[in-house]
């Protein structure tokens, strides 16, 4: 994964994910609190509970994806709201495993991301049609 001799542009990131990690015995309870917070407060597509390792990560999570207009509100929020919970935020270029392991943002104790079940070369990831229902905000 070697960086270019330049800097990148934005315009690489299609969207942004958040991998909202939690134990299913102990935080599962905080980890539903604080995705009903996200579904009230922010138009994002919330993916499925994976109470087991999934992919890359090594612990139990749940994906937020967004669009790239949403992260100056939604991100600064996790800052604030995540609690004991980690968050990795990542962007989605066409490199998901420099995204996961170079260019991430983490809230809370980095967990284990096993890069090599990630490509180095992928499609743009575009964000999916938010699913939520927002009604307050941030």
């Amino acid at each position: 994964m070697s960086e270019s001799s330049g800097p990148r542009s934005i315009t690489e990131i299609a969207s942004y994910h958040a991998h909202i990690y939690y134990d299913p015995a102990t935080t599962r309870g905080e980890a539903e609190r604080l995705r009903g917070w996200i579904d009230e407060r922010f138009a994002v597509t919330l993916g499925r509970w994976h109470d087991v390792k999934v992919g890359p990560h090594d612990q139990a999570m749940f994906q937020v994806a967004f669009a790239a207009d949403v992260f100056p509100m939604l991100v600064p929020w996790l800052m604030l709201n995540h609690g004991s919970l980690s968050v990795l935020v990542h962007p989605n270029t066409s490199n998901p495993r420099r995204d996961h392991l170079l260019n991430p943002i983490w809230m809370g104790s980095p967990v284990a991301v096993h890069g090599e079940a990630l490509p180095e070369a992928s499609e743009h990831e575009q964000v999916p049609s938010p699913n939520t229902h927002p009604t307050l905000p941030p």
